[in-house]
């Protein structure tokens, strides 16, 4: 009966110990999840901020965009309008050179009556352009700039520079500081002759 006592003894000594691992184990186990939801809980304060922040830079951004997109629209709204606009200058243009060309009216009152009728008219609208900061590009005896200008033929001319404009063929515009038409010109070139004799120069420098 002893040696069988002893025997339980121990195997109760033995559960105790398995069930005293298992607790520990346990315990470890709530500690190690303790601190996993620390992390956890930190990292998402973090990523919280950092939405935050890039919510705000977002929200800044647009905001920004907003304001410049007002700001174009008063500044630009009246852009297509102000390029449709130009054809009235175009077609004045036109119907002056038309009535120049008239035989019938060549030198007679009712020409000249018109053409003056017809400037006043071109003078207004242009005044009335500039009024609303909407000017002619200059662009005579000045380098082709093809921000402004688009050249449409080159005519020799030895007087000047290649790439001098020499004749307006249609006026440009600007709106503000954008683009709204470019000037249509014709551009200086030299002769062949002297194009020649620049290259045959230039080629005898570099031999030199």
């Amino acid at each position: 009966m002893d040696k069988e006592q002893e025997t339980l003894q121990k195997g109760n000594t033995s559960k105790d110990t398995k069930v005293k691992t298992v607790e520990d184990d346990q315990n470890d186990t709530v500690q190690t999840s303790d601190q996993k939801k620390e992390i956890t809980s930190e990292e998402k304060i973090k990523e919280l901020e950092e939405k935050l922040t890039r919510t705000f830079a977002e929200m800044e951004n647009q905001r920004r965009r907003f304001e410049k997109e007002k700001e174009d629209a008063f500044e630009y709204g009246g852009f297509s309008l102000a390029k449709e606009a130009l054809n009235l200058i175009d077609n004045l243009e036109r119907s002056k050179q038309v009535l120049k060309n008239d035989d019938k009216l060549k030198n007679t009152d009712a020409l000249n009556k018109t053409l003056e009728h017809l400037d006043i008219i071109n003078k207004d609208l242009i005044s009335i352009f500039s009024k609303n900061n909407i000017k002619t590009i200059d662009c005579l005896n000045k380098k082709l700039d093809p921000n402004f200008h688009q050249a449409m033929m080159e005519i020799q001319d030895d007087q000047k520079e290649p790439g001098t404009i020499i004749q307006e063929i249609q006026k440009g515009f600007t709106i503000k500081d954008r683009l709204l038409r470019p000037s249509l010109v014709a551009v200086s070139k030299k002769t062949e002759n002297e194009n020649q004799e620049s290259i045959k120069n230039q080629e005898n420098k570099e031999n030199n």
